[in-house]
């Protein structure tokens, strides 16, 4: 039996005052995509995600940060990769309708571009690696603490 690799992951759902939802294209993956990325040694997923918006947005302030759920995604059966994903929410005050942040943080992604732009919720279709699985709970006024298992 191969070993099953689990790996720590922080996404955010951010919206603005109008309830928009932030999203953006990116580099490596086909569709939309929000912010999100791996936990760093001795990281909180709170603390990722403040970094990983930071990083992929340009967006440094947050308000009502709020955890939605947490899952394991299957990326791929073999060798077996897991995602531990965290979701959570956070509001913003930001004026650009739409803006393009150049990574800088020196990782994998410095000097990509990232296509940032709002998107109403309720009419968003699927995002790249099932990131839109929870996008639900931004409208359903639910918020759950239970940890599910899914897989694409």
């Amino acid at each position: 039996m191969t070993d099953v690799t689990y790996v720590q992951k922080a996404c955010a759902y951010i919206t603005r005052k109008t309830g928009e939802l932030l999203v953006f294209e990116g580099p490596g993956h086909d569709g939309l995509q929000i912010p999100k990325g791996t936990l760093e040694g001795g990281e909180s997923p709170r603390e990722a995600l403040f970094r990983e918006v930071r990083e992929e947005s340009g967006l440094a302030t947050l308000q009502d940060v709020t955890h939605l759920t947490t899952d394991v995604w299957t990326r791929r059966e073999e060798p077996p990769k897991r995602y531990v994903r965290h979701f959570f929410h956070a509001s913003v005050h930001e004026p650009r309708d739409r803006w393009v942040h150049t990574v800088t943080d020196g990782g994998d992604e410095d000097g990509s571009n990232f296509h940032l732009r709002w998107i109403d919720p309720r009419a968003a279709g699927a995002f790249a690696l099932d990131l839109d699985d929870y996008v639900h709970l931004l409208f359903d006024g639910v918020s759950s603490d239970s940890v599910a298992s899914i897989s694409d």
